[in-house]
């Protein structure tokens, strides 16, 4: 046996190989195209295998996953939410990228535990791709003992909505194109081979190239800002198509998005030069897209911006935008630690998970948007800040 008998460990071969034959067939591919492939190819993305189909392959900690306080205090959100619709006696939450399912189990869990009558009401669709998501998704309900009709799984958004569309941690995952300002114009950055035909092992490179698309162009000119001279940025067209398509499926009720990311200005600014592309792979970080292929979660922060204002032209109505720390804190987080202050095992086990989740540095600086369709101003607490 020679080392060339050996698939590779460290990233998908078979990924690698299609890749490389598409280059060499067609040239060098958008970059949006290679994060598309690397992360949701229906055989080898990171997304469709065992590894990365659920929980980000404990590549990346989402709040569901820290505590169940997360969900719990998502569901009381809704809650309000719902109370605010005039209790609709049926209440959709359609979640979008449910990943293992830990957000829907919780608030369910919560729901029928707490809340009967809202749980009579509440209808759970879970939007996603992959079997080997549904499977965990599956398990994680499971344990709940529900009624058959209670959840439902779906591979696409489904129309005449009463009530949230929800996502966590979702529109960060998807893929986008890179570009780099030169002077007044933008190049984008294409995937090449550095070793085109070779039978040595592959690198990935970049190349930049014209527009791939006018859209690029427009998004820009839309914003009214560029990013600063030689800086590397995302666009994310995906978000827009996304919006979109939630904005079309809302009948009436509220769009409620939890993601990393920023006002363009801030997204965009001048001093961020290398863009906000980040790779995970074991808990660990790195700004290299061309390791691991396969085998590693890729995000790029959300431009909430162009978010607001696709949704406002679709016909929703941004009604607030907060942090995820605040949030939480509005939400009464740090109620269960203090009930715990006699117990100091507990006390210190709680305080940690409160810590994890509203910590500025990671979590907690996830953005919370809430936008509305046919549904009144009114804020839940988790949006208003105590007098």
């Amino acid at each position: 046996m020679t080392t060339s008998d050996f698939e590779p460990i460290t990233e998908s071969g078979q990924l690698v190989r299609e890749l490389r034959a598409r280059i060499e067939r067609d040239g060098p591919m958008p970059f949006r195209d290679f994060m598309q492939a690397a992360l949701y190819h229906p055989k080898y993305g990171y997304y469709t295998t065992a590894e990365g189909a659920t929980s980000r392959g404990g590549d990346f900690v989402t709040s569901p996953e820290v505590h169940p306080i997360f969900g719990t205090l998502v569901a009381k959100s809704l809650l309000e939410l719902w109370e605010t619709m005039g209790r609709p006696a049926r209440f959709d939450v359609v979640e979008q990228g449910a990943g293992s399912g830990l957000l829907a189990r919780d608030i369910l869990r919560w729901a029928h535990d707490h809340q009967p009558e809202f749980a009579a009401a509440l209808r759970y669709t879970i939007v996603d791709r992959g079997p080997a998501m549904r499977a965990a998704q599956e398990r994680a309900i499971a344990a709940l003992d529900l009624p058959p009709d209670v959840v439902v799984w779906a591979y696409s958004l489904p129309r005449d909505v009463v009530g949230v569309v929800l996502s966590n941690e979702l529109i960060d995952a998807f893929p986008v194109h890179r570009v780099v300002r030169d002077g007044d114009e933008l190049r984008e950055v294409f995937v090449a081979d550095s070793q085109p035909g070779a039978a040595v092992p592959c690198r990935f490179v970049d190349e930049l190239e014209p527009l791939s698309t006018q859209a690029i162009g427009d998004y820009f000119d839309a914003l009214g800002v560029l990013p600063g001279e030689g800086s590397y940025a995302e666009v994310n067209l995906d978000a827009i198509d996304w919006m979109r398509d939630i904005a079309g499926s809302l009948a009436r009720g509220y769009v409620l998005t939890f993601d990393y990311g920023y006002e363009a200005a801030d997204l965009y600014a001048s001093w961020r030069k290398d863009g906000t592309l980040l790779c995970f792979s074991k808990q660990s970080a790195s700004s290299d897209p061309y390791q691991r292929i396969g085998k590693q979660d890729m995000t790029a922060s959300v431009d909430f911006t162009t978010l607001q204002r696709i949704g406002e032209e679709a016909g929703l109505q941004t009604l607030a935008m907060t942090d995820q720390s605040s949030f939480l804190v509005r939400m009464g987080i740090g109620d269960g630690v203090a009930e715990a202050q006699n117990e100091m095992e507990e006390y210190f086990a709680r305080r940690k998970v409160v810590m994890d989740l509203i910590d500025p540095a990671r979590l907690g600086r996830i953005k919370v948007l809430l936008q509305g369709k046919g549904v009144s101003s009114d804020l839940p607490r988790g949006f208003v800040d105590s007098p």
